[in-house]
């Protein structure tokens, strides 16, 4: 029977090459699934990997998805790093849309366009206290973070629905879940005219190199990353794993709620029951394609939007169902997972002890 052997000596290219490794086979598996599917698989590939960057404004549409989910993965990348499992930042990136939100509809219409800047305060403030509440949990009563992130996330999807549907609700808005337009001094400013890129990809290329400088050139970025590689010698050094798992839920929580207000004072202009597009577990495939690092998550960033874009294009020319998407999405965390593990061991056939 077959099992799996650790390797002496993984190989380092193809431990930076997996995620390309693993790319080829969900483009492979992705042509099978457009045949099975009675597609032309060459259009397919083309709308998934071509449509979103033929001409100025896809490429801005581009930017525009992978702009939440890049700043939603930084922090998770401290989370990971630091062996704190937040699988939450869906709840965090809800929740600082909310409080950004509240914000927002406070505005007058001949207010100061300087309320842009309590706007993005509040939406931080408010990821920050969502993954608080999971820090909170595991540092008094040891709490598992992952069931309690990822709990936390359907209690802010029932508090997102309480404010759209009641208090919140738009008195003109013919009935609809959602919230009033926000004023025009709440938008967030955009980079260029006819584009919706906003300033979040500033904040975005900002928190990369911010990213890189904490985790590789601080003493508190090495200490986040000692104790999660090797907890007993990160307490010998004297780290404290308490300020470890706050500060990873705290930046994780923080980064996922300006995704979140980002979002609803930018592109969407408002709070609706569809904030809630997946990013904050999206997030989490770009942080591992990425590496964990600050730069390979850009890359993996971009990706992941093409495979958004790719999968609402399918839907309106191909007649697809807007959940390949989340299969495309699906099988590329499925083959980086397979190919990091053959790049850590190897198969190899061993005789049962009654075999003849």
């Amino acid at each position: 029977m077959f099992k799996l052997e650790a390797r002496p000596q993984p190989s380092k290219f193809w431990s930076y090459g997996s995620p390309l490794l693993a790319l080829l086979c969900t483009v492979v598996i992705g042509v099978i699934l457009f045949m099975l599917l009675g597609k032309d698989p060459v259009r397919g590939l083309l709308i998934f990997f071509w449509e979103p960057l033929k001409s100025g404004y896809a490429l801005g549409e581009l930017v525009v998805k992978a702009t939440p989910l890049l700043l939603i993965a930084l922090g998770l990348a401290v989370c990971y790093r630091s062996n704190v499992w937040n699988i939450g930042a869906e709840g965090q990136y809800l929740l600082g849309a909310i409080a950004a939100s509240g914000v927002a509809l406070l505005a007058e219409k001949d207010g100061s366009t300087l309320i842009v800047i309590p706007i993005l305060m509040a939406g931080i403030l408010g990821g920050m206290f969502w993954a608080g509440i999971a820090a909170f949990l595991k540092d008094r009563f040891n709490t598992n973070e992952i069931l309690v992130s990822l709990m936390l996330v359907y209690v802010a999807i029932q508090v997102l629905g309480y404010m759209v549907y009641g208090p919140w609700k738009d008195p003109n808005g013919y009935n609809f879940p959602q919230t009033k337009n926000f004023e025009a001094i709440t938008r967030i400013p955009r980079l260029f005219t006819g584009s919706r890129m906003s300033i979040g990809v500033l904040f975005a290329l900002l928190g990369v190199a911010g990213m890189w400088v904490f985790l590789f050139r601080t003493r508190a970025g090495f200490a986040q990353q000692v104790g999660g590689l090797a907890p007993a010698a990160a307490r010998y050094a004297g780290f404290s794993s308490r300020g470890a798992l706050w500060t990873a839920f705290l930046i994780s929580g923080g980064l996922a709620g300006l995704a979140g207000a980002l979002e609803v004072a930018g592109p969407i202009g408002q709070l609706t029951p569809y904030v809630p597009a997946g990013y904050g577990f999206a997030a989490i495939i770009v942080a591992y394609v990425g590496r964990l690092h600050p730069v390979g998550m850009m890359f993996s960033a971009i990706l992941m939007s093409m495979f958004y874009i790719g999968g609402e294009l399918a839907q309106s020319r191909l007649g697809l169902p807007k959940s390949l998407t989340g299969v495309f999405q699906g099988l590329l965390l499925f083959t980086l997972l397979g190919c990091d593990t053959l790049v850590n061991y190897r198969l190899v056939w061993k005789h049962t002890a009654g075999a003849k």
